[in-house]
């Protein structure tokens, strides 16, 4: 049996506050992990190439990375055309590292949990019955 102090220790353990929901949705992340790669920032049409996403998933997320002011937008001429380029601020880039530290965390505390080898057993809801009453 477990004493109550083990169990205070371990509640919440696995629980990574630090999982940034902005950053941890599939797209962002894959949007500031190719511009913290890209300091000087990306071409719209690169950006999303190599994102794989389509024009308006693109812009969908970078919005939300704008407001967050994890990145900033700028919208000028490439000759005549239009050109939008996307680059990661410094507070994108802090929260990206601190984001990344916590993901690192959560690797080693999988690894760690693999190695012991499965947890004991605790049942599932469907699993317990309930004493009559």
């Amino acid at each position: 049996m477990r004493n109550s102090n083990s169990e205070t220790e371990q509640s919440g353990r696995f629980t990574y506050d630090g999982l940034d929901r902005v950053i941890h949705e599939r797209a962002r992340l894959s949007v500031l992990t190719s511009l913290i790669a890209h300091p000087k920032g990306l071409v719209f049409g690169n950006l999303k190439e190599m994102c794989g996403l389509t024009d308006g998933n693109l812009s969908r997320h970078l919005q939300v990375l704008e407001e967050a002011k994890l990145i900033e937008i700028d919208k000028g001429y490439d000759g005549n055309r239009p050109q939008t380029v996307c680059r990661m601020t410094a507070r994108g880039r802090q929260r990206y590292l601190n984001y990344l530290k916590v993901l690192e965390q959560v690797v080693r505390d999988a690894a760690q949990a693999a190695k012991r080898g499965p947890a004991p057993h605790v049942p599932s809801v469907a699993q317990r019955r309930l004493k009559p009453t």
